[in-house]
């Protein structure tokens, strides 16, 4: 005969292990459990051993680990009507589990698509100049734009980074001849300089030779010394009127008697 108590027993037991089981969950430090109560939100449990009612609790779990979201390639306008394409890489993680939860379906899909979209506004707004030089600026707009959108969701945006901006083949030919005609110029201005400084330092010499006419002799007979010595072959030099005239002056003055008339003897 049959055991009904038996019978009965031995369905509950296993039975009951089972919703035992089902209902005793363990969380990482990393995880947290937003739990519902009958369809309502009730509270965020975690980490470690967490108890839900089977049948009258639901539990989801939330990772609060930072993570790494690769944004597509995006096709950018800039100001100046270039057209290039971009990627980067957004570096988020949950603060509210809550609201990660109710306030949107899926935060990551979410999170990816807002990505793209404030990549394509925020860099449309520059030129291709800015894109290439102020990265890091960019990078921090991004970051601020999408930090403000995804407060809402519970979500925190730490970092931004673009990665790559990827021109056509004409793009940088012309960048490149726009760089070798910038070094052109500064090494015109910078020659440009030079010649203007030397300019002013011949005047100046020229000035301080004019009020010093010995000077001027000495240097005259200094370039002499120089191109003789350059040179074997006989060169003819101007001699200089001034420079004659101070040399005559000398020997007249040199070939006079020191002493005065001879007087006449009767």
């Amino acid at each position: 005969m049959f055991d009904f108590n038996l019978g009965l027993g031995t369905v509950f037991v296993p039975l009951l292990l089972l919703l035992l089981a089902w209902a005793f969950r363990i969380l990482r430090e990393y995880e947290r459990g937003v739990v519902f109560q009958l369809g309502r939100f009730w509270k965020v449990k975690g980490p470690g051993l967490v108890i839900v009612i089977p049948g009258l609790q639901q539990m989801v779990r939330v990772d609060l680990r930072v993570v790494t979201l690769d944004v597509e390639p995006q096709d950018v306008i800039s100001r100046d009507n270039v057209s290039v394409k971009v990627n980067a890489v957004v570096f988020f993680r949950v603060v509210e589990p809550d609201k990660a939860i109710i306030q949107v379906e899926n935060y990551l899909v979410a999170t990816s698509q807002l990505a793209q979209t404030t990549l394509r506004v925020v860099l449309g707004k520059h030129e291709l100049d800015e894109m290439l030089a102020e990265r890091e600026r960019l990078n921090l707009d991004v970051q601020q734009i999408l930090d403000a959108q995804t407060g809402a969701w519970g979500i925190k945006v730490t970092n931004v980074e673009i990665k790559h901006i990827d021109l056509n083949e004409s793009m940088v030919r012309a960048i490149a001849r726009q760089a070798e005609a910038e070094r052109e110029r500064r090494a015109k201005v910078i020659h440009a300089e030079g010649e203007k400084q030397a300019a002013v330092s011949l005047l100046e010499a020229a000035q301080m030779l004019a009020r010093q006419p010995e000077a001027m002799q000495l240097r005259y007979l200094q370039t002499m010394t120089q191109v003789a010595g350059d040179r074997a072959s006989t060169i003819v030099f101007p001699l200089p009127m001034d420079l004659l005239g101070r040399l005559l002056d000398k020997g007249t003055a040199a070939g006079q008697a020191p002493n005065g008339p001879s007087e006449t003897r009767e």
